[in-house]
């Protein structure tokens, strides 16, 4: 799509349309109350949010988007001043919060009469110069009921259409993060709180999102939870009235903005009311910083074999950051996550195949560019397998036919004693002869740089 006309997550002057996939403080940077440069799209719950984030917003700017519903919409090409139409979709992205609740089903039932909760989305977008889909953040568990609903969705809408363009959330593009799905994740935390039944607990967790962990363990433990002002007003927001509260006195388990996670917050709160743990959902490599500005991090941890044999490894561990060595404030840490981890990854690429992908995450040392593990399934390459599985030969005949086709000089191609006319075939805008591709899809003969594609 040229540039000049759509903006996601990104809040500078010269979009005629922005788009919003969800409200954490990464895909907000640039928006405020303030703000007014054209109308910005959402999903409804998120419209419903973001006066509460951005109090004096003018509500009048925003677009609601339905989810799964097709919206048309009529821009003006910069460099032509042409009209321009494209249609676009919301889709589930199962980020935050999670659409009513995976596969935890006594929450659905819980709350059954509650709407269906989505509030991040990602986009696909189709028109004249191609098919687009970003992403956001987003958490595709491979046996999760809202995962399923949103392939479906996905591939419905794609039909037969080549997805030029994925931009990706890579946040865990590397094959070193393997984490579980998020309920066996938040099982592991009840887990971990019914094992200090007698201590204070201090759960990190980010403005919004992790509703649905918040959820499982205050009914699974029969307890609320407690929740600083702000964060309790967005869980009214979202219809949760019954789970949380702002008063101490009522509850040992808290949940606390993760900037305040802090190895001095955690000891004095060991000291002045009793045994504290501290458990971090994450599926980041973590650091605590202590007073002296160091840090304590998975290094200097190990793992609990008897609260994590479920799936070794997913928690851990960390002993003697305050107090005697008695009463030491310990902190877990477990895999759960909102982005989806490698293999997830590798499952959506491989459904999609698209011919570009770029990752949206670029800002942490640990993000790889996802063409580097996943190159050989986009671009030419990609053209190529497409092209492979709309011939449908078999193996053998495939390679028999290429053996016995000589390309001459003049264009035309002897086979078996016969002259036939040398055809080309344009897949995805690359024009490459039918010899050719054969001989490469059975060869894996590189593709000269006159047929690849442009970025």
């Amino acid at each position: 799509m040229e540039s000049g006309m759509i903006s996601v997550d990104r809040w500078a002057a010269g979009s005629q349309a922005y788009f919003l996939t969800h409200l954490h403080a990464d895909h907000t940077a640039g928006l405020s109350a303030a703000w007014r440069r054209g109308p910005l799209f959402c999903s409804r719950l998120t419209a419903k949010l973001i006066p509460c984030k951005f109090p004096g917003f003018d509500v009048s700017l925003l677009r609601i988007v339905e989810i799964g519903t097709w919206h048309s919409l009529s821009l003006t090409s910069p460099s032509s001043r042409s009209s321009v139409e494209f249609v676009f979709k919301a889709i589930d992205a199962q980020h935050c919060p999670v659409a009513l609740f995976g596969d935890q089903n006594f929450l659905a039932t819980e709350f059954a009469d509650l709407p269906l909760l989505i509030c991040s989305v990602m986009y696909l977008f189709r028109g004249e110069s191609g098919c687009t889909l970003h992403t956001g953040d987003f958490r595709w568990e491979s046996n999760s009921l809202g995962t399923e609903n949103g392939r479906a969705v996905l591939i419905d809408a794609l039909k037969d259409q080549t997805l030029d363009t994925l931009y990706l959330d890579n946040t865990y593009c590397n094959p070193q993060y393997s984490f579980p799905s998020r309920e066996v994740a938040s099982k592991q935390i009840v887990d971990i709180i019914m094992s200090h039944p007698n201590d204070e607990v201090v759960i990190a967790i980010d403005s919004l999102g992790k509703e649905d962990l918040l959820l499982y363990i205050s009914q699974a433990l029969s307890m609320k939870i407690w929740v600083w002002p702000e964060r309790l007003q967005i869980m009214h927001l979202l219809g949760f009235h019954e789970n949380f509260t702002t008063q101490t006195s009522l509850t040992r388990i808290r949940a606390i903005p993760r900037y305040s996670f802090k190895t001095d917050t955690l000891n004095k709160l060991n000291e002045f009311r009793g045994p504290t743990i501290g458990i971090m959902p994450s599926g980041m490599p973590w650091a605590v910083a202590r007073k002296d500005g160091n840090t304590v991090g998975a290094s200097a941890s190990h793992v609990n074999e008897k609260e994590c044999s479920k799936n070794p490894g997913s928690c851990s561990e960390i002993h003697g950051l305050g107090g005697n060595s008695g009463n030491a404030t310990k902190y877990y840490e477990v895999h759960y996550s909102d982005h989806s981890c490698y293999s997830e990854i590798q499952e959506f690429i491989e459904l999609l195949r698209p011919v570009n992908i770029k990752g949206i995450v670029s800002s942490r040392s640990c993000c790889i560019n996802p063409r580097y593990y996943f190159g050989h399934l986009c671009g030419p390459e990609q053209a190529l397998w497409r092209v492979q599985q709309k011939l449908d030969y078999e193996e053998d005949l495939r390679r028999a036919e290429v053996a016995e086709i000589k390309p001459i000089a003049d264009g035309v191609s002897h086979v078996s004693g016969r002259k036939r006319k040398n055809d080309h075939m344009n897949f995805f805008g690359i024009r490459i002869s039918r010899v050719s591709l054969l001989g490469r899809l059975s060869r894996g003969a590189r593709i000269t740089s006159t047929e690849s594609c442009s970025e």
